[in-house]
C-alpha cells in the first residue's frame, strides 16, 4: 500500500481561500488511484499552513511508483476562482518523493498538475495534457480588436476575460479607490479654477498642489540640458538614436548653411543624435468639446557633449505636436503553461482591455515593432546608444536583461538537455509560431521567430517576453508622474496648431497649451498611472512557487541574489547623481504589467 501525505493551500491575498473541497487523483508509472476523501484548501503561505493545519493522509491500495502528475477537481466558487492553489506532497512509503507541486490559479473545474519526473512510458501525461490544452484554447482566444492591428485576447470588456486574468480583490479595490481619488481631485481643481483665466505659465501652479513626485521638473523644464536628458532617461527613452546621416526630411531654408555645417561636423564625430516623431505625421487629432485639437510630429537633432549632456541643435516642427507618446508594446502570449512566464503576465490582459481606447497609433507603429527592438542588446546597438555613459537607461537595461537571461538559461537547461529536445517539443514550437504568425500578424517579416531551434534561441525569446513585461514596461511607466505631471513639460494636447513663424507670443502659447480642465485631467491620469503601487510585486519576488525540486529553486535564489546586487549598485550610483535614475531598479520594477 502507498501512503501519500497531502496539504492543499491557497494564496494569502484578500478574499483568497475556498469553501469548496478539492478531490485528487494520483497518477504514477504503475497506475492511477483516486483518494478516498476530499480536502479543504487552507488560506495562506505554505510555511504558515504547516503550523496551522496538519497534513492529510491518503492511502491507496498499491504503490503507484514515481508520480507522473496529479489530477485535481474543484467546484468553481461564486467568484469563479481560488487564487494560488498549491499542493504539498510527501509521497510513497516512509518519506519518499517529497515536493511542493505548484498549481496555477484554476481556470478549469478539473486540471492536472505536472511534476518533474522521468519517463512516461504509457503516455498518460501526454493524453491528459492534450485534453487540458484543448480546454485552455477555448478560454484563451485571439481577438481582432481593430483591423490592421496586432491581435489581442478575445473580449471587449473585463467580464469577457478568463476569471484568473482579472484583478484580485485587493488589486481591484486599490485601483478603483485611487481612480475615485483622482476624480475627486479633478473636481476640486475644476471648481477652484472655473472662473479664472490662464495668462501665464505660472498659472499652472494653481493645479500643481497634489499628485507630485520626488523629481519635480517645474523649476528647470525650460533648460536645454533637461530637455535632452529626457530623451536619454525620461519616460520614453525608445525614440533617441545616433544619426548615421542627416534625415532626408530635415529642411534647411536659405541662410542656414552654417547650421548645416555644424550638424555635419557633429555627424562625422559620432556625436549627433536624433529623435524623430514622424510616426505622428498626418494622424488626425481628437475633437474635445466640439473643439478640434492638433498634433505635432517634430524632428529633434541633438549633440552629445564631452560631459555627457545632450543638447538640442535643431527642433523642426513639420506641423503637428508638442509631446511624444510612450508607445508601450502590448501583445498577448497564448499561454500553454510555461512556469517561467506565467508570473510575469499577471494582470496584463486586464490592463490591456482597460487601455484599449485611443491606441489606434499601433496600426502605424506596427512596422516599428521588430524583434530586435524588444531586445536591449540589439536595440541599443541599432540605435547607437551602447557606451553612452549618460544613458542610464541603456546601462541598467543591459544589466537587467543579462540577469534575466541567466535565470531563464538556468531553468531552460534543466528541462531541455539538448537542442534536439527543443526542436522536438511540439507545444513549445506551436506557442512560438502562434505568437509570431497569428498574434503579431506575420511578425516573421519583422524578425520574430516562427520556430525555436536551440536552447539559446529559447532563452532569448523567453527573456524578451519577461523583460518586456518587467523592465521595459517599468522604464516607460515609472517616469510618467515625474515628467508628465508638470503639464507645460509634456502637454496632453494642443488647442491651436503649431506656429509657422518665430514671432509667437505668450498669449499664443497659453492658447495652445491645455486649458485648466485638460491640464487637471492630465495630472489626475498621470498620478493614477504613475504613482507607486501599494500592492506591488517586484521582479522575481513572487510568493507563488511555480517550480518544484531543489534545482530550479536554486536557480531562482541566484536570480534574486543578482537582482539584489544590481539594486544596490544602482542605489550607490544614484547617490552620486544630481538626478537619480531609478526606473530600472529591481526593487521598483513590477514583476508584470500590473498597471
Amino acid at each position: 500500500m502507498g501512503l501519500y501525505r497531502i496539504r492543499v493551500s491557497t494564496g494569502a491575498s484578500f478574499h483568497a481561500g475556498s469553501k469548496n473541497q478539492v478531490q485528487l487523483w494520483l497518477v504514477g508509472q504503475h497506475g492511477e488511484a483516486a483518494l478516498g476523501k476530499r480536502l479543504w484548501p487552507t488560506r495562506g503561505k505554505p510555511s504558515s499552513v504547516a503550523r496551522r493545519r496538519p497534513e492529510n493522509q491518503g492511502g491507496v491500495p498499491e504503490y503507484l511508483g514515481p508520480l507522473l502528475f496529479v489530477k485535481l477537481r474543484k467546484p468553481a466558487p461564486p467568484s469563479g476562482r481560488t487564487p494560488g492553489l498549491q499542493l504539498d506532497l510527501r509521497a510513497g512509503p516512509g518519506a519518499g518523493d517529497r515536493g511542493q507541486v505548484p498549481c496555477y490559479p484554476l481556470v478549469l473545474p478539473e486540471a492536472l498538475v505536472s511534476r518533474t519526473v522521468g519517463d512516461d512510458p504509457q503516455g498518460l501525461f501526454q493524453k491528459h495534457r492534450e485534453e487540458e490544452l484543448e480546454e485552455r484554447r477555448k478560454l484563451y482566444r485571439w481577438g481582432n480588436w481593430k483591423d490592421g492591428l496586432i491581435l489581442s485576447v478575445a473580449g471587449t470588456k473585463l467580464s469577457d476575460l478568463p476569471v484568473d486574468e482579472r484583478f484580485l480583490e485587493d488589486k481591484r479595490v486599490d485601483f478603483e479607490v485611487s481612480l475615485a481619488k483622482g476624480l475627486a481631485d479633478l473636481a476640486i481643481k475644476d471648481s477652484l479654477n472655473v472662473l479664472t483665466c490662464w495668462k501665464d505659465l505660472d498659472d499652472f501652479n494653481r493645479i500643481f498642489w497634489c499628485g507630485q513626485s520626488k523629481l519635480c521638473v517645474r523649476d528647470s523644464w525650460k533648460e536645454d540640458a533637461l530637455f535632452g536628458y529626457q530623451f536619454l532617461n525620461g519616460a520614453n527613452p525608445m525614440v533617441l538614436r545616433r544619426s548615421v546621416h542627416l534625415p532626408a526630411h530635415l529642411v534647411f531654408p536659405p541662410g542656414m548653411e552654417e547650421l548645416q555645417a555644424q550638424l555635419e561636423k557633429e555627424l562625422k564625430g559620432g556625436t549627433l543624435f536624433e529623435a524623430d516623431f514622424s510616426l505622428l505625421d498626418g494622424i488626425k487629432a481628437n475633437v474635445i468639446l466640439c473643439s478640434q485639437q492638433h498634433l505635432a510630429a517634430p524632428l529633434v537633432m541633438l549633440k552629445l557633449q564631452p560631459d555627457g549632456k545632450l543638447l538640442p541643435m535643431v527642433i523642426q516642427v513639420g506641423g503637428l505636436r508638442i509631446s511624444a507618446p510612450s508607445l508601450q508594446p502590448s501583445y498577448p502570449c497564448f499561454l500553454q503553461g510555461s512556469a517561467l512566464i506565467i508570473p510575469h503576465l499577471r494582470y496584463t490582459l486586464e490592463i490591456n482591455v482597460r487601455a484599449r481606447t485611443g491606441f489606434w497609433l499601433l496600426k502605424r507603429a506596427g512596422g516599428f515593432l521588430t524583434y530586435s527592438s524588444f531586445c536591449p542588446p540589439d536595440d541599443l546597438a541599432d540605435r547607437g546608444l551602447l557606451g553612452v555613459k549618460s544613458s542610464f537607461y541603456a546601462q541598467d537595461a543591459l544589466r537587467l536583461w543579462e540577469i534575466i537571461f541567466r535565470y531563464v538559461e538556468g531553468i531552460v537547461s534543466l528541462h531541455y538537455k539538448t537542442d534536439v529536445a527543443v526542436k522536438d517539443d511540439p507545444e513549445l514550437q506551436t506557442w512560438c509560431r502562434e505568437i509570431t504568425e497569428i498574434g503579431l500578424q506575420g511578425g516573421q517579416d519583422r524578425g520574430f521567430p516562427v520556430s525555436l531551434q536551440s536552447r539559446d534561441q529559447v532563452c532569448h525569446f523567453v527573456t524578451m517576453c519577461i523583460f518586456t513585461c518587467t523592465g521595459q514596461h517599468s522604464s516607460v511607466h515609472l517616469g510618467q508622474l515625474d515628467w508628465y505631471a508638470w503639464v507645460p513639460n509634456a502637454p496632453c494636447t494642443m488647442r491651436l496648431p503649431p506656429p509657422t513663424t518665430k514671432d509667437a507670443t505668450l498669449e499664443t502659447v497659453m492658447a495652445t497649451l491645455p486649458n485648466f480642465h485638460q491640464a487637471s485631467l492630465q495630472m489626475s491620469i498621470t498620478w493614477q498611472l504613475g504613482r507607486r503601487q501599494p500592492i506591488m510585486v517586484a521582479v522575481g519576488q513572487h510568493e507563488e512557487e511555480y517550480f518544484s525540486g531543489p534545482e530550479p529553486k536554486a536557480v531562482l535564489k541566484k536570480f534574486r541574489e543578482e537582482l539584489a546586487a544590481l539594486d544596490k549598485e544602482i542605489e550607490n550610483r544614484n547617490a552620486k547623481l544630481d538626478m537619480p535614475y531609478e526606473y530600472l531598479r529591481p526593487s521598483l520594477v513590477e514583476n508584470s504589467v500590473a498597471i
